[in-house]
């Protein structure tokens, strides 16, 4: 191995790919603390931000997915533009290897390292692989993965099931009693979380609101995310309803290390990054998927859990109904909360960001 090897990440457009990326960097950092990381991302999305915050270098290159209106007319445009820049990057830079995590600006950077015989690897969050990804399988060296049984989609012999890299919230020494009081909740009473992604749930948020009186009779807490645009409502509907000292809306959470040693159960979309992360905090959890989620994979993915009892879920379209009886159904039910606890145990990988870069170092060794 070289002392100052070179590594470039592609890959990005939501944070379940920009922050497992950010995770594998960080881990190549401690590996090789003199190696050289570029990001190479889709100009105008999340990740010209959140990369170069989290102290990388990043360029950008003029590309994005298909659409449904005149915008698709400029796609061959991008394509040209786009693979011409990743050449032009890639031959300046000169990486021992490129890292794709899904995301527009992946499948350009990867098929131009393909063509300049430079090693790629995969790196898929999902049970269900996003479009890049799997166009990108045939030609990569090895793919890591969070699930078992991706053989229907990915070459078998190049899988390596590693899990989900994770930002280091996920693990805090925060003790329960400290993170009950940060939110000014009681640490003796049952706490309960949602987490709607973070800009919030509509539907979830509505669905809270729709049986928020039912909390008047209950000694459970609720840590509320709702988003910047419910957070008014519902604060309007907590006090009004004269419930400020056990329901506590926020907008957003920065303190999700707080929150989690804070929650006895939580409530959550199931994206892979959620998911790996509430596996390695041992949470019981609800999943309510986003069914606007490409091919319907964040309900694949909760139900790879639920099958194994390790999770609930809640579909989108009965939160109403649904969701607040089986949050107070799981909240007066220790035994099962423990049961859930220890299956989902079972998913959690605490090692992936070092499993991914002894894949790494296998590939350029």
């Amino acid at each position: 191995m070289k002392e100052q090897p070179k590594f470039v990440i592609s890959g990005g457009g939501t944070g379940g790919h920009i922050f497992p990326a950010i995770a594998i960097a960080n881990a190549l950092k401690n590996r090789f603390p003199k190696a050289e990381i570029l990001f190479i991302g889709a100009k105008g999305r999340m990740e010209m931000e959140k990369v170069p915050k989290a102290g990388y270098p990043i360029e950008g290159l003029w590309i994005s997915g298909l659409t449904k209106d005149y915008r698709v007319l400029t796609l061959p445009l991008k394509l040209v533009s786009s693979f011409t820049k990743a050449r032009r990057i890639l031959k300046r830079f000169k990486p021992d290897a490129v890292i794709g995590v899904g995301g527009f600006a992946s499948g350009p950077t990867l098929k131009v390292a393909n063509w300049l015989g430079i090693p790629t690897m995969l790196q898929e969050q999902n049970s269900i692989p996003g479009k890049t990804n799997r166009n990108l399988a045939q030609k990569a060296k090895a793919i890591c993965v969070a699930y078992p049984n991706m053989e229907k989609w990915f070459p078998a012999d190049k899988i390596h099931l590693t899990g989900n890299p994770l930002r280091s919230i996920a693990v805090s020494d925060v003790s329960h009693t400290e993170a009950a009081e940060f939110f000014h909740l009681n640490p003796e009473l049952p706490i309960a979380l949602l987490v709607g992604g973070s800009q919030g749930s509509r539907d979830m948020n509505h669905g809270i609101s729709a049986q928020l009186s039912m909390f008047k009779d209950k000694n459970i807490q609720f840590i509320w995310q709702t988003g910047t645009t419910y957070i008014t409502q519902a604060q309007t509907e907590v006090k009004s309803l004269g419930l400020e000292d056990r329901v506590k809306p926020v907008a957003f959470i920065d303190r999700m290390d707080m929150a989690y040693s804070a929650a006895d159960v939580v409530i959550s979309r199931a994206g892979a990054m959620s998911i790996s992360e509430l596996a390695l905090v041992r949470k019981p959890v609800i999943f309510v998927p986003l069914p606007s989620a490409a091919e319907d994979h964040q309900t694949k993915n909760a139900m790879q859990l639920v099958n194994a009892s390790a999770a609930l879920i809640v579909r989108n379209n009965k939160v109403k109904e649904e969701l607040v009886p089986a949050l107070f159904s799981l909240c007066s039910d220790e035994e099962k909360q423990k049961s859930m606890k220890n299956n989902i145990a079972q998913f959690a990988r605490p090692n992936a960001a070092e499993d991914i870069v002894d894949q790494i170092v296998k590939l350029i060794s």
